[in-house]
């Protein structure tokens, strides 16, 4: 640990004290060089929120209004009831129903799957991931009720869950929509005392819709979703570098640490992590891959232990505040480069 703090600190440092010729005119322009810097720690770390949108008086947002929400680089949020019990495939080409009841029998939830259809997939929720995301700012910023249809534009979609536009790109999100509108769910979850019964997808309705020359989305949330979202308290964070996981496993490691890790630590059963996942697999196989993911240890902000004590093995999670030091003296070494090659070419074309 003093070695990984030391060399990251030496790094920093050495950078920090190091001085070029092209460096010494960059003092000068502090200001013009120093800024847009920051600003993209902040966006690394996370501390700083989303800029700020003034409310116009003649534009207002009604309950049950479509809105056109602009893009803000801005990290998604996840439903806690949603990381708490599996209401997801962690594969792609699930098509056996997953069933879940909690030890005491309070929480049930059923998910199944429309004939030609898959069951939705970790990988589908990250549209939800980003509508959320989009929900929270307008009740932060705007101090206003979002409503349950959404447009959003195509392309900011893609760039915000690390999805490329090739040419199958709207058939997978096409597919995607699908499976989150036509995956039938049926939770006594906001429902403990069985006062009605009842059965709903994600998603209420979809489209891709024109405006001028950019091709959007049009998603409208069901009733239980949105209402999920909209609660207080209910919607965490979640790392950028999440939707660069392509390991259905590995994401569910991380969205478990989240919920019950949070800034701190937690340790499960590999019993437990087998419940809460909904895995099909079997649990000899299942062991086998956790192990794995648990070893190779590169989620997004928590380290990942394994544990074989007194015939019990069991998953210890921890949030992991190192790694953002490395990642700000990169980011630092990077911008650094950056300026003087391009300082270095506006001389020579001076």
């Amino acid at each position: 640990m003093r070695k990984f703090l030391g060399s990251v600190f030496e790094r920093m440092a050495a950078w920090l004290n190091k001085k070029s010729p092209q460096q010494e005119d960059l003092k000068k322009k502090e200001v013009e060089t120093t800024t847009p810097f920051l600003e993209e720690v902040s966006i690394v770390s996370h501390e700083v929120p989303s800029p700020r949108i003034k409310k116009t008086p003649g534009t207002p947002s009604k309950k049950g209004k479509t809105l056109a929400v602009s893009y803000v680089r801005n990290p998604g949020r996840d439903l806690m009831e949603i990381m708490e019990v599996p209401f997801l495939a962690l594969s792609k080409n699930r098509k056996s129903p997953i069933l879940y009841e909690s030890s005491d029998g309070t929480r049930k939830v059923k998910v199944t799957r429309h004939t030609g259809h898959f069951l939705a997939s970790i990988y589908d929720w990250d549209i939800i991931l980003f509508v959320a995301s989009k929900m929270q700012r307008i009740i932060n910023e705007l101090s206003d009720i979002p409503p349950r249809d959404m447009v959003v534009p195509r392309h900011e979609l893609l760039k915000a869950i690390h999805r490329r536009d090739g040419k199958k790109t709207d058939k997978d999100l096409e597919k995607t929509l699908a499976r989150l509108q036509l995956t039938g769910i049926e939770t006594t979850i906001r429902n403990e005392d069985y006062r009605y019964k009842a059965g709903f997808g994600f998603l209420d309705s979809w489209g891709y819709t024109e405006r001028k020359d950019v091709k959007e989305i049009r998603i409208t949330l069901s009733q239980w979703l949105y209402d999920g979202i909209c609660a207080k308290g209910s919607l965490l964070k979640v790392d950028p570098t999440y939707f660069k996981l392509t390991s259905g496993l590995k994401r569910f490691l991380y969205r478990t640490a989240r919920k019950h890790a949070g800034n701190d630590s937690w340790e499960f059963s590999i019993a437990k992590l087998y419940e809460k996942s909904g895995s099909e697999q079997e649990f000899k196989k299942f062991k086998s891959d956790l192990k794995a993911a648990v070893l190779a240890n590169n989620i997004p902000d928590y380290c990942l232990e394994w544990i074989e004590k007194d015939g019990k093995t069991s998953v210890f999670f921890k949030r992991f505040h190192l790694h953002k030091l490395e990642r700000l003296a990169e980011e630092f070494e990077k911008k650094q480069e950056n300026t003087i090659e391009f300082n270095t070419l506006g001389d020579k074309e001076g």
